[in-house]
């Protein structure tokens, strides 16, 4: 077994982290589907760069309409000394953001279920080991939600900065209070610039409307209620 290997194994570990799960827009599936690619708001939309969105915005890759989400608005404190707002958007911009369990999946779903009622939206389940074992270079893990604000920004005991994204690599061999050290404390699995062949790791589609299932996929569609 190689290194690489060997640190995706015990990442992959446990029965409840051997998916991968990207929350999208169901809008957006046709052009993942067409791509057979995740790709990076910076890949999707490289203009102003840092600048943050207060909004959803819709942008045009290669002839087909795909919605970025906003930046959630993040205090000043939050932010590490020596790096600026600008600078950790524009890091988060160049990764595409999957979660390492059902349970932050689930969050991820029901918060902006309240927050766009009139929106629909879906997950795709990726197979995690073989996924990372592909983009072992371009993999990165997080201990934290790193784009949104804590509820109590004041309490907490880390900032946001890139230095709070793991390479693959370092896992469990570098060691300090900003990374995870064992998988229980993997918050988020990171991308940097895409996903490709997405198709080869796609496990499940979750979505609501089967109107909105890209026919390539059309076999792996479960409701939305079965993300449970």
């Amino acid at each position: 077994m190689s290194n690489a290997e060997a640190i995706i194994a015990a990442i992959t570990k446990a029965k409840g982290r051997r998916s991968l799960y990207h929350f999208t827009r169901a809008k957006n599936l046709p052009a993942i589907a067409h791509f057979n690619a995740l790709l990076s708001s910076y890949n999707l939309h490289p203009h102003f760069a840092g600048v943050r969105r207060t909004g959803a915005k819709e942008v045009d890759y290669n002839n087909y309409l795909i919605t970025i989400n906003a930046h959630l608005k993040i205090p000043d404190s939050m932010i590490a000394p020596g790096v600026t707002q600008e600078q950790f958007r524009a890091c988060l911009d160049m990764h595409v953001f999957l979660w390492p369990t059902l349970r932050d999946c689930r969050k991820m779903v029901d918060t902006y279920a309240r927050r766009e009622t009139d929106e629909a939206f879906a997950v795709l389940e990726l197979d995690a080991f073989s996924l990372l074992l592909e983009h072992y270079s371009a993999g990165k893990l997080s201990k934290y939600d790193s784009g949104s604000s804590p509820r109590f920004p004041t309490h907490c005991s880390y900032k946001k900065s890139p230095a709070i994204f793991l390479p693959l690599s370092g896992f469990k061999s570098i060691i300090n209070n900003t990374v995870p050290v064992k998988a229980s404390e993997i918050k988020e699995v990171l991308i940097e610039n895409q996903v490709n062949n997405v198709s080869k790791y796609l496990r499940a589609l979750y979505v609501n409307n089967s109107k909105d299932t890209p026919e390539c996929w059309s076999a792996l569609l479960k409701p939305m209620d079965e993300l449970i």
